[in-house]
């Protein structure tokens, strides 16, 4: 290590430590907080890191490398980062993309995020899928401290973190025939991009109530991702559930577990959560294999469907553990999926589900 380096350690809830060097932002006190997840995309960073579904969390990639192409300005997810913080085995110190503008090691300072790299991330990632994501501390400060700051951290379960990513007022975007307005729960710009083609958006706070909604006589209703458990945001729930059957209802990730909860179906935390690029899931219609980028902690108890408002029906699977990735409402013009059909970063498997939503709002298929 050179004297230019600040050794630093990660630290988990359960007392496990990790040896590294401190990157990104000098976090307050020499002491970030968060709960550590996963994510196993091998490009993409930029997004994932401005993915605002992290707020609360800090991301171990898995993939070694990272930062090799640096940072652009049309990768941006959301106008910032707001994950705590970024762990990675080796940080790229040079970018090699003429479309970069910066490289990955001073994006983090500056906006503010601390980093530690130099982690054995493969070691990391092994004990997460054991024993679960769990809150940790990272930094500069002595162990013990670090120690004492893992043990008092916050998990998300219980926590409204959407109040801290949405939008404080609504504007508008997209210059489509149809007329949508989109619930930012923490919106990233690639759905807007995807809803740009087919609609006229307005994207309206997530406390926005159902009848300020139908006052602007949609098309249709969006249903962002987001960060934080689903059944902390009561308000959204409530709204959803109002707006059920009154107009057309698309959504994703967070916006699929409130859909559920609006329909009397419940949701529950996955023991690390599905984080990457690379997730198989089952098409059941046509048994189709779709691979998917995911970014959610939280999950929809399929047994909870039965009997729920809606009549809703599981029309997606994910084949690593069988958690529901997708439904459609019988009787309501409504559907969503877990997954991230606008993939970025990932793949393009899933983006029929923006033609299916045109069609549901009376679009031309």
């Amino acid at each position: 290590m050179t004297a230019e380096e600040r050794p630093a350690a990660l630290v988990l809830a359960d007392g496990t430590t990790f040896e590294g060097e401190a990157v990104g932002a000098e976090p307050e006190g020499g002491v970030a907080t968060g709960e550590v997840v996963f994510n196993t995309v091998m490009t993409g960073y930029q997004e994932v890191i401005t993915d605002p579904s992290y707020a609360g969390q800090v991301i171990t990639f898995t993939y070694p490398h990272i930062g090799n192409y640096g940072v652009a300005p049309d990768d941006y997810e959301s106008t910032r980062p707001f994950c705590e913080g970024v762990v990675v085995r080796d940080l790229a110190r040079r970018s090699s993309s003429w479309r970069a503008n910066q490289d990955l090691g001073a994006f983090l300072v500056h906006h503010g995020v601390p980093g530690i790299a130099g982690v054995d991330t493969r070691r990391l990632t092994r004990h997460i899928r054991e024993a679960g994501s769990m809150p940790c501390a990272f930094g500069t400060a002595d162990e013990r401290t670090l120690k004492e700051a893992a043990a008092g951290a916050e998990p998300t379960d219980g926590r409204d973190l959407v109040a801290a990513v949405t939008t404080e007022r609504p504007y508008r975007c997209g210059r489509g025939p149809l007329s949508v307005v989109a619930y930012d729960f923490g919106i990233k710009r690639t759905i807007l991009r995807h809803l740009d083609g087919m609609a006229a958006v307005e994207v309206v706070p997530a406390g926005t109530p159902a009848e300020e909604v139908l006052a602007r006589e949609p098309d249709g209703v969006f249903l962002s991702n987001g960060p934080g458990d689903p059944a902390a945001v009561t308000y959204a729930i409530e709204a959803v559930r109002e707006l059920l059957g009154r107009v057309p209802i698309f959504g994703i990730c967070l916006g699929h577990q409130l859909l559920a909860a609006a329909l009397g179906a419940r949701t529950y935390k996955l023991p690390f959560g599905h984080h990457g690029g690379n997730h198989p899931v089952r098409r059941l219609a046509t048994r189709a294999v779709e691979i998917t980028s995911q970014n959610h902690n939280y999950a929809v108890a399929q047994e909870t469907l039965e009997g729920a408002a809606g009549a809703p029906e599981v029309t997606h699977v994910n084949l690593n553990d069988g958690v529901v990735e997708g439904l459609r409402c019988r009787d309501l013009p409504a559907y969503s999926v877990q997954y991230h059909p606008e993939a970025g970063p990932g793949p393009h498997d899933a983006r029929y589900l923006f033609a299916q939503f045109h069609q549901l709002m009376g679009g031309a298929a």
